[in-house]
C-alpha cells in the first residue's frame, strides 16, 4: 500500500512499504527504517537516525544529527543549499557525490523521482528531472560508514528497484 501526504509530515512516523509525502517532515523520520521506501520534501534533526535498511530521499534540507546510528539502507539527499555536510552524523555515515556513483546508483535515484513524481505530481521533483544534467550535482547519496557502495547495491538497491 502507497500512502501519501502533504504539507507537514509527522515525526517518529512507522512507515510500511513507501511513503510519498509532498512536504517536509518533523523530528526524527524514518527512525529505525527497516526496509520502507520514503521520499519528502524536507526533514528535522535526527532524520534516518539507527536506519538498518531501506531508501530514504529527501528533496530538500534536513536537520543536525542526519544519519546517527545508520548501520544499514541507504539516503539520497537533494542539498541544494550546500548544508547537509554540517548536518550529518559524520561517525555513522559518509556523503558520496550522487555524480561520482555508478550507473546503477543514479538509475535508482532516478526511478525513486519518477514513482514519486507519479504519485505526487510534485513541481520540485519534475524540477530536477527535467534539470537533472545540472542538479545531479545537488544530489548526494548518504551510506553507513561502514557499507561499500557494492553493500549498497546488493542489500538496498538492487533488493527494493
Amino acid at each position: 500500500p502507497y500512502e501519501m501526504l502533504r504539507s507537514l509530515v509527522g515525526s517518529e512516523m512507522c512507515i510500511r512499504d513507501r511513503l510519498y509525502a509532498e512536504g517536509k517532515a518533523g523530528e526524527r523520520f524514518a527512525v529505525r527504517n527497516s526496509g520502507a521506501i520514503a521520499t519528502i520534501e524536507g526533514a528535522g534533526d535526527h532524520c534516518c537516525e539507527y536506519m538498518t535498511g531501506g531508501s530514504v530521499t529527501v528533496l530538500g534540507d534536513v536537520g543536525n544529527n542526519f544519519g546517527a546510528g545508520m548501520t544499514g539502507g541507504v539516503a539520497f539527499v537533494y542539498d541544494k543549499s550546500h548544508k547537509l555536510d554540517k548536518n550529518l552524523n559524520k561517525s555513522s555515515v559518509e556523503l558520496v557525490e550522487l555524480s561520482r556513483a555508478d550507473k546503477t546508483a543514479i538509475s535508482y535515484f532516478k526511478k525513486i523521482i519518477k514513482d514519486y513524481i507519479k504519485e505526487t505530481k510534485s513541481i520540485k521533483a519534475k524540477e530536477i528531472l527535467k534539470n537533472f544534467k545540472n542538479e545531479i550535482s545537488n544530489i548526494k547519496l548518504i551510506k553507513p560508514i561502514n557499507a561499500s557502495m557494492e553493500d549498497i547495491k546488493k542489500n538496498v538497491i538492487n533488493k527494493v528497484a
